[in-house]
């Protein structure tokens, strides 16, 4: 009963909840439990804002944004030592170009210093408070373990006057830091460790940036937070899960103290990207250490790192919508992150041509004095979008000096000695003569150019490649700088290490370049793409008028830097091309094109890429894939990919493709899987809960959907909606024999050897259960119970 009563909750839910802090606080509102919603974002101005950050801005600035109410930005400034007016101004300008706004509702801890040291005094009159005068090492040791109690203060026995007189010395400024701290009062023997009297108030003899020397005690986090929230009237404290102990004491400080208003908190898994630290102490050592250039390093996580790097603000709140609100941690590809930049920009920047590495081609026919201008697009992928810009084209070129090899493996499809290219908007070269220096480097290409192919021409044979160029008297010199993770491994400092020792020493390259003139006088935060090179941003800070500086945002794919890095293989049989139907079409017929189908795209992507083709026969030999799925599965890199990360999770080749190839593919239908807001380990997993028997089919296609939607991990979905399978080998039994007793006939006909009935039970039990039920279970229980 209860499981389909939690099944028919699900299927109510509105489907615009997007995630279950959503639904928690619509149900409040339909009940009455609140009028508005009211959230707060409270960050400690300790350091810049990172993208973990951005995560809990989003949430929290969103949910009153889109349920009609209204969100506060708080200063959680209670430890003046590490706080600055610096922090706080980075805090207000990365919210506001996030996106949000809090109008008249910005505040500070600070602002409530009197109110909270009353709440202290009343908690000493309750006689749930008191003054403990233990060193920091003694209150630590006496706190106990989580198999142990932990020790009475001895200053547990004080009166209410002595703590009173105390806790008025202490603000007075009487005692040095460390004489004394104010306690709680609530179980030594909790076996939440946060219950063990906790601290609310310590010494700090430190200037604060805003109360300056008024105050020489703070209080604690746990004891401020809740009341401030208590005091702003916020309805729902969200906060990450390593708060999910503080719960129970956020609860007890605003039962025992004197408040109007009780908010509650909930709490959702922090944002872990992979390749990244997002701890602030660590953060600030980087930056103290001159590891990077400041918070803003473009290689930092911090939002006005990423704001320098080129990312938009709507790419970084996309990205927070993909990854999703769940109640489980887990560590999020650091790729999903350039995904949602990369979509953004690819609408937004405008093309131009830029050679990172330039070798001098001259064209031999060409001119000398003469300078033809080439109308360029600067959408040419988005055809409905007008814009062009004039790119010259003289006797002196520049290309990119990897577009060039003299000894060409198959397939090549860049320059080499007596091959042609196209030049990108412009006309065919073939390569003449390479001239080297002293040393053998190739120094110059002189290039003979079919003066009648000029783009848009017709040209009488195929040109297989097409490079990009500039004009080498009119270009631009410009400083790119490529950035890479700053990180050489997914988890930095994990397991113990020093995370120092982790750092990426090629997180940046620095090059000059030559950009195409078109740019002109370019503005600093002005985004490109550099055709076949990535997204690039002129630097914010150091790029002026004359000393053009670029950063690359993000990288784009680069098809045979894949092939390169792939293994050789044996080269595949070529594709079959479907038959013609007609020679000729009728007269006044119009011929349709032929549709090709995704058999054929799929064989002339292993035509052109040996590593998809070697991935074929490993799957279908090697992995015992049946020929369908392994043809499937290699039809793309992307989908491989997927696929083989899915196995990390689950190294059931078999298991894995079926799951992937049925149900997964008919999920997204026509969408590329690097569309999805989640990854192949995280596939793996849901698969892995269903092989393991943690849920059913039926279950595991609803989490599927689930993922799909939400970006959610499986076992988080699984847990919040309860679809483990059935456990309870009585409650399975008892659903067992009630549906036996309930069709007497069939059961009598299986007993007498109709096994064909055994599908018909399994049927009824797993309707009954929610789908909950283990088959094998329920299959082995049939057969026990009509013995």
């Amino acid at each position: 009963k209860e499981v389909v009563e939690k099944l028919n909750e699900t299927k109510n839910e509105s489907p615009k909840r997007s995630n279950f802090i959503q639904a928690i606080i619509e149900d409040d509102l339909a009940s009455g439990r609140h009028q508005q919603v009211v959230t707060r974002f409270p960050p400690e101005p300790n350091g810049y804002p990172h993208i973990g950050h951005a995560k809990s801005i989003c949430l929290n600035f969103g949910l009153a944004r889109d349920l009609g109410g209204r969100c506060h930005l708080r200063m959680d400034d209670t430890n003046p030592t590490t706080e600055d007016v610096e922090y706080v101004e980075a805090l207000k300008r990365d919210v506001r170009w996030l996106g949000f706004e809090w109008g008249e509702h910005m505040y500070h801890a600070s602002d409530y210093f009197e109110q909270l040291y009353a709440f202290a005094v009343g908690l000493i009159k309750a006689g749930k408070a008191y003054v403990c005068s233990l060193s920091e090492e003694e209150i630590r040791t006496t706190r106990g373990s989580l198999s142990e109690a932990g020790t009475p203060s001895p200053y547990r026995k004080r009166t209410v006057e002595e703590n009173l007189d105390l806790l008025a010395r202490m603000r007075a400024g009487e005692f040095e830091e460390g004489a004394h701290v104010v306690r709680a009062l609530i179980d030594m023997g909790s076996p939440n460790m946060k219950m063990r009297d906790p601290l609310i108030y310590r010494i700090k003899k430190a200037h604060h940036y805003r109360t300056g020397n008024d105050w020489c005690i703070y209080p604690l986090y746990d004891f401020a937070h809740c009341l401030s929230d208590s005091i702003e009237g916020i309805t729902h404290s969200i906060c990450t899960l390593e708060f999910e102990n503080n719960r129970e004491l956020y609860d007890w400080f605003i039962d025992n103290c004197d408040v109007t208003s009780k908010p509650r908190q909930y709490e959702f898994a922090r944002l872990s990207l992979a390749y990244t630290i997002m701890s602030k102490r660590k953060l600030l050592k980087l930056v103290n250490d001159n590891l990077v250039d400041g918070w803003d390093d473009p290689r930092m996580p911090t939002i006005s790192g990423m704001r320098r790097r080129g990312y938009t603000p709507e790419a970084i709140r996309h990205f927070c919508d993909m990854i999703g609100i769940a109640k489980a941690n887990s560590t999020v590809d650091f790729e999903k992150l350039e995904y949602a930049v990369r979509n953004d920009l690819n609408h937004k920047a405008p093309r131009v041509m830029c050679v990172l590495d330039p070798l001098k081609v001259t064209l031999t026919n060409w001119p000398k004095d003469k300078v033809e201008m080439l109308d360029a697009s600067l959408w040419p992928h988005d055809v409905p979008r007008e814009g062009t810009r004039p790119v010259p084209f003289g006797a002196t070129l520049c290309i990119e000096r990897a577009d060039f090899m003299e000894n060409p493996p198959k397939k090549y499809r860049r320059l080499s000695p007596g091959a042609e290219v196209r030049l990108r908007y412009g006309y065919v070269i073939k390569c003449e003569e390479a001239i080297k220096d002293d040393d053998g480097k190739v120094v110059e290409l002189r290039c003979s150019v079919d003066l009648d192919s000029r783009s848009g021409k017709p040209l009488g044979r195929k040109i297989k490649g097409t490079i990009h160029w500039v004009s080498a008297q009119h270009a631009l010199p410009a400083t790119v700088r490529l950035y890479d993770r700053l990180f050489k491994v997914e988890k930095p400092g994990a397991e113990g290490r020093d995370f120092l020792e982790e750092l990426n020493e090629d997180s940046i390259k620095v090059m000059e370049a030559l950009v195409e003139p078109s740019i002109g006088e370019d503005p600093a935060g002005s985004r490109y793409q550099f055709e076949r090179q990535g997204y690039f941003i002129s630097d914010s800070v150091d790029s002026k008028t004359g000393a053009l500086v670029y950063n690359r945002v993000v990288g784009l794919r680069d098809s045979w830097a894949k092939k390169q890095a792939a293994k050789k293989a044996p080269e595949p049989a070529a594709p079959k091309v479907p038959k013609k139907v007609k020679d000729k079409p009728e007269d006044g017929e119009r011929r349709r094109p032929q549709k090709r189908s995704r058999s054929y795209e799929r064989d002339k992507a292993r035509a052109e890429n040996p590593a998809l083709a070697s991935r074929l026969e490993r799957y279908h030999k090697e992995m015992k894939l049946d020929e369908d799925s392994a043809d499937l599965l290699t039809g793309s890199v992307e989908l491989g990919d997927f696929f083989e990360a899915a196995l990390g999770a689950l190294n059931e080749p078999v298991v894995v493709a079926k799951w992937l190839t049925n149900n997964l593919m008919a999920e997204i239908k026509d969408a590329s899987v690097t569309e999805l807001p989640f990854d192949g380990k995280a596939f793996g997993d849901l698969v892995k809960m269903l092989h393991a028997g943690t849920i059913g089919g039926t279950a595991a296609k609803e989490v599927l959907a689930q993922m799909v939607k939400t970006g959610q991990a499986p076992e988080a979905i699984v847990k919040t909606k309860g679809l483990e399978q059935m456990d309870d080998t009585q409650a399975l039994r008892a659903a067992v024999e009630s549906i036996l007793a309930q069709h007497p006939g069939e059961t009598e006909r299986f007993k007498n050897g109709e096994k064909k009935l055994t599908g018909f039970f399994i049927g009824k039990v797993m309707k009954a259960t929610g789908g909950k039920a283990n088959p094998k279970a329920v299959r082995a229980l049939i057969e026990d119970l009509t013995q």
